[in-house]
């Protein structure tokens, strides 16, 4: 009898866990059940096609019907899982007329991801505070805006609030972004670099506000207004970007432990406590390779890669996942920003003694043209002397150096090995001195 995998959730991790699956087992009967109408799209593309760089929306959909025909996964869009029940085996599932239905089986993976919140402040059960996270979101943003939207506050300063930030200033609004900690980015970078980035939004015309959290949603039915550190900034349209929640109810309401950073805790197979169920993505903790302690890491990157994993096993193949390193690259109007590892604030708080390095130079020869200023700051572990982290911005060229010191740290790479780094130079394309070898020397000297 073949074996019968459900998954619930259709996204990056839910379609690359059902597709690895798939080349495990020919014969396996793999079901899909997502709550929402599109499955297989990118939410990291929800910012470009705002900005107008993506023509539409139905561009993010990276796994067209056809995919799933010819992989035979069977798809059940809006449709909701209400229960789990590990004893029997079964998921209990309603579609979208109230039709209920028990689907058994085998190997059980939860891909339940994660949904935007809003903080519990004054008035948020007004109408008008839009989240960033599925495609209908960014139709209502979109439609908005086509309506004659002028301006804009963007609450949260993360990675998915500034992309939102810079694609409604391109669309011509008047665009302010509240951050209730002193800087933006503060789970990518370090102050020192995060200044960088905010000077240049800044540049651009956008308003920035640091450590003023949001206190109050003003307006009758409708937000109007927010109160934000005692000020009150009025616009047209207000974007919730504080953040995700996972979304782990179901599996907790079935017996599934949870984790110290309260998402689902797996091994290295992404497997949960209970026999045969599997976790994946957004709603898992992972493990970070340098401090071997759980995170919460919610990158498609992360998501792909476990569901991968838990596809393999389910369908009765082996494979493990290694842990995270929190490699993440954004692109704000002309500037490049990237981080992997741990940041000097990160490292402070897991107790480990830093030193860092850091230098400024040009992604070209000075005389070559083009050649834009790139800064790099490595993070040196100070008794071991392993990297164990990097930020970098820069006009160019940033995600190739960031994706090169994450396979450094992850081999435990050592400053004074990356100091005699055998690299590359041609005028139109680097400098004869490569940053991130400048950067290594800069942290030896300190350390001598």
């Amino acid at each position: 009898m073949p074996k019968r995998i459900v998954i619930i959730g259709a996204h990056a991790a839910g379609v690359d866990a059902a597709s690895a699956a798939r080349k495990t087992d020919r014969t396996a009967e793999i079901t899909l059940i997502t709550e929402e109408k599109n499955a297989g799209y990118s939410r990291c593309g929800l910012p470009f096609v705002i900005e107008g760089k993506i023509p539409s929306f139905q561009d993010l959909i990276v796994f067209p019907p056809s995919f799933y025909q010819m992989m035979k996964l069977n798809l059940r869009t809006e449709t909701k899982v209400t229960k789990i029940d590990t004893g029997k085996k079964v998921v209990e599932a309603a579609d979208k007329t109230g039709k209920t239905e028990e689907i058994p089986y085998d190997s059980l993976i939860i891909a339940t991801g994660a949904n935007a919140f809003t903080p519990p402040i004054k008035g948020r059960e007004k109408q008008g505070i839009l989240p960033l996270r599925t495609i209908e979101d960014g139709e209502r943003i979109d439609k908005a805006i086509r309506e004659g939207a002028k301006s804009a506050v963007v609450m949260g300063a993360g990675l998915i609030g500034l992309e939102t930030a810079v694609a409604l200033n391109e669309r011509g609004l008047k665009v302010t972004v509240v951050e209730m900690l002193p800087q933006v980015l503060p789970a990518m970078l370090d102050p020192d670099m995060a200044k960088m980035v905010e000077e240049m939004l800044r540049q651009k015309g956008i308003n920035i506000l640091t450590g003023k959290p949001v206190e109050e949603f003003l307006g009758a039915d409708k937000v109007t207004g927010i109160m934000a550190g005692g000020e009150q900034i009025n616009a047209d349209l207000f974007i919730s970007a504080f953040g995700v929640r996972a979304n782990v109810q179901l599996a907790t309401d079935a017996g599934v432990a949870i984790g110290e950073t309260r998402l689902i805790k797996t091994n290295p197979k992404m497997e949960t406590n209970i026999k045969d169920v599997y976790a994946v993505g957004d709603c898992v903790e992972s493990i970070h390779m340098v401090t071997q302690r759980p995170v919460v890491q919610q990158l498609g990157t992360v998501a792909v890669r476990q569901g991968k994993v838990a596809g393999v096993n389910a369908a009765g193949g082996y494979a493990v996942f290694p842990g995270v390193m929190g490699s993440a690259v954004t692109k704000l109007y002309d500037t490049q920003i990237g981080v992997t590892g741990l940041t000097e604030t990160a490292a402070k708080r897991a107790g480990i003694e830093t030193v860092t390095g850091s230098i400024t130079s040009k992604t070209r020869a000075d005389y070559y043209p083009g050649a834009l200023p790139i800064k790099v700051k490595l993070v040196v572990e100070k008794e071991s002397q392993r990297i164990i982290g990097v930020q970098i911005i820069g006009g160019e060229d940033v995600t190739q150096r960031i994706n090169a010191i994450s396979l450094a740290v992850q081999k435990q790479m050592t400053v004074r090995e990356l100091a005699k780094a055998d690299t590359a130079y041609a005028p139109p394309l680097n400098e004869t001195w490569e940053p991130m070898v400048l950067a290594a020397e800069m942290a030896l000297m300190k350390l001598r």
